[in-house]
């Protein structure tokens, strides 16, 4: 027994050693990984920004740090559009970067709009004179959209280019819905308020139809346009080969002799080809710089004059963070508000831009948003840049601004209320034989328990259609005085109708299209500043602080599972948003946007 304890105690003291060293060795890695985060880039002569479009792009960009990689998420992390056109901002003004290598892999843009702000930089980079290669083993539509710009496109020999249009198709759930005996009640104010379909019809309404096949036509004609002006080509041409089924799996001659490509070849044959475009030897090594490299690479100028802060809003609009794994980025009301009042009452804060990027969410947590930015705008000058998305909530959080800056092919509008709640009376009481009786107060004390349970609650649904009334005219009366428009002029271009910027520019619903820049220099001329520089906010979470918020970041477990489900994992997780919804909902359904 004495030898047992002995043994036992030294397994223990053995244990809690080696957890020490291993504490240890884990805290000096991370410091050399802080370490060389911070460590300046240093910029040779004759240097190439190498650009690789992988992953997920999203406004801002999410890293789940060092342990991503141990958890094997490494793949998963999203590019932040901010720091990709930054980056090539700064290849533009450094004379040692020479050029551009633009690699096209396997992206998922969030919106068209993303893909072109890229592609507008990437244009405005040429304008200094430096070249640009784009190169790939395989195109995506999106992708090779931005990559066209380059001033040579090259595929890998075995590649191929996905080019065919624009278009997708939903999921509508109502099916399998009556198969369990349930059923969704929609109450909405607008025809073309088309986030309730999903889960209340078979198929897509012809106002829903109507309505995306405007704004897809309207992005797909702009990405032709500004496709056909780098290749040299002409919008109808390129179109016509999106007609034709064989392109998606032509040969990569065909591909060269439509016009869509220089030319082929292999990757380590691309080397070569850039290694001219320097000028230096074959047996010379390339200088190369990655995003994080000139992410890392300071300003050539310091920050001077009158701040002008960007406010980055983007994702669904909820009223509190929910519990459990959620991956999307969000827009919580309550802390939108918080932030909001803390900038109008920085008097170092000139003007305030807000880059909204959402689909909508909460009408509750939008006007509150929509409050606290009126109230800011009472202090100072507030323009709002629209990124891929700003419809329905996510407009109506942009109605009280200045100024509003939206990209040719911004989704925007959406005007329009809805209340969606499931009734389980053909599961509950038909199929599974459970039935209800009780007593209450007051006439609707049961007012929940019949919305969900009665197999008669039109009264119910009467009320809840009254509550979903009154929300859409304060949403026309937001729209109207924000916009300088009366009700009745708003109601003939809402209904729930979804616009593309180019389309929502004459109806007075934006003052102007143009980028993140273009709306800086209004906020900059309305503040009546000449000297200017701009800080983003809220401020970036680090990777550690995130580890202590995965309910509000994301988690392992979230991507595993969308992994694991691919196209179902939507739809699966609707059902599961719509239990921390508020009842009163302003926003686009998650298959508004069909790529």
């Amino acid at each position: 027994m004495k030898d047992f304890f002995k043994y036992t105690l030294a397994t223990i003291c053995g244990i809690i050693i080696l957890s020490v060293i291993a504490g240890i060795l884990f805290m000096i890695s991370i410091a050399g990984i802080i370490a060389s985060g911070s460590a300046s880039t240093n910029v040779e002569k004759n240097s190439v920004f190498v650009l690789k479009l992988n992953g997920t792009i999203s406004e801002r960009t999410e890293s789940g740090g060092p342990l991503a990689t141990i958890l094997g998420q490494a793949d998963m992390e999203v590019m932040g559009l901010d720091d990709i056109v930054s980056a090539i901002r700064k290849a533009k003004e450094e004379d040692n970067i020479k050029g551009i290598y633009l690699e096209g892999g396997n992206t998922q843009f969030d919106a068209p709009a993303t893909a072109q702000q890229i592609r507008d930089a990437l244009q405005d980079f040429k304008q200094s004179g430096k070249w640009i290669i784009a190169y790939a083993d395989h195109f995506m539509q999106t992708s090779y959209y931005v990559c066209s710009v380059a001033d040579s496109v090259l595929l890998n020999k075995t590649g191929m280019i996905d080019f065919r249009g624009m278009g997708g198709k939903n999921f509508y759930l109502t099916g399998l819905y009556e198969k369990l005996g349930v059923k969704y009640q929609a109450t909405r104010v607008g025809k073309y308020k088309s986030a309730v379909e999903q889960q209340t019809l078979k198929q897509m309404s012809d106002n829903d139809r109507e309505q995306r096949t405007a704004y897809l036509q309207g992005i797909w004609k702009h990405m032709l346009k500004e496709m056909a002006q780098s290749r040299h080509t002409t919008p109808e041409a390129l179109n016509k080969l999106a007609d034709d089924s064989i392109m998606i799996f032509a040969s990569v001659g065909d591909y060269v002799k439509a016009g869509l490509i220089d030319g082929y070849m292999y990757p380590d044959e691309i080397k070569a080809v850039v290694k001219k475009k320097l000028g230096i030897d074959e047996d010379k090594d390339i200088k190369q710089l990655m995003l994080s490299d000139l992410i890392a690479l300071p300003k050539k100028q310091k920050d001077k004059g009158d701040k002008i802060a960007v406010y980055y809003a983007y994702g669904e609009i909820i009223d509190q963070v929910a519990s459990g794994f959620m991956n999307e980025h969000a827009i919580v009301g309550s802390e939108v508000v918080e932030d909001l009042n803390k900038l109008a009452a920085d008097d170092d804060v000139k003007a305030v831009v807000m880059r909204v990027n959402s689909p909508g969410g909460s009408a509750v947590a939008s006007e509150q948003i929509w409050r606290a930015l009126k109230q800011l705008k009472e202090k100072k000058p507030v323009v709002v840049s629209m990124g891929g998305l700003a419809a329905s909530g996510g407009y109506m959080i942009s109605a009280p601004a200045n100024y509003i800056v939206a990209e040719p092919t911004t989704i925007t509008g959406s005007i329009g209320i809805f209340g969606l709640i499931p009734n389980f009376s053909g599961l509950v009481s038909d199929k599974l034989g459970v039935t209800w009786d009780g007593v209450t107060t007051n006439k609707y004390g049961g007012y929940e328990t019949d919305l969900m349970f009665a197999k008669d609650n039109s009264e119910a649904i009467h009320y809840m259609q009254t509550y979903v009334d009154r929300g859409y005219d304060t949403f026309l009366s937001i729209v109207a005085e924000g916009r300088g428009l009366t009700k009745e002029q708003v109601h003939e271009v809402a209904q729930g109708r979804v616009w593309v910027g180019t389309d929502a520019l004459p109806i007075k619903l934006i003052d102007q299209i143009g980028s993140l820049d273009d709306a800086v220099k209004k906020a900059a001329e309305l503040a009546k500043v000449k000297d200017y520089y701009t800080s983003s906010y809220p401020g970036k979470t680090e990777w550690f602080e995130s580890l202590l918020a995965s309910d509000k970041k994301g988690s392992y477990l979230d991507a595993e599972l969308k992994l694991t489900l691919g196209e179902l994992y939507e739809p699966v997780m609707e059902l599961r948003r719509d239990k921390s919804r508020n009842r009163l909902q302003a926003r686009l359904p998650f298959g508004a946007l069909c790529q």
